[in-house]
């Protein structure tokens, strides 16, 4: 996902929203979240956590934009 980030790609693009995509399918082998729940894990991303801080390792604002991609993930795919 950083790569699509560096990239200048924006987080509603196509190859990060399939990025997303396989996101969500991997954690569906753990449980089903809905929109709201979705959402709520990749606030995680964002707030002071191991997360965050893990993203914010690996490239700075990794966090919020893999945030903002499953925002408009979730609302466009969920329910």
């Amino acid at each position: 996902m950083a790569e699509f980030m560096s990239q200048g790609l924006e987080a509603h693009s196509p190859e990060m929203q399939k990025a997303v995509d396989d996101h969500y399918n991997f954690i569906l082998q753990f449980w089903k979240p809905d929109r709201n729940a979705y959402k709520s894990l990749a606030l995680s991303y964002v707030v002071p956590s191991e997360y965050h801080e893990h993203y914010e390792n690996v490239a700075q604002g990794l966090g919020t934009y893999i945030y903002e991609a499953v925002v408009f993930y979730a609302d466009n795919n969920l329910k």
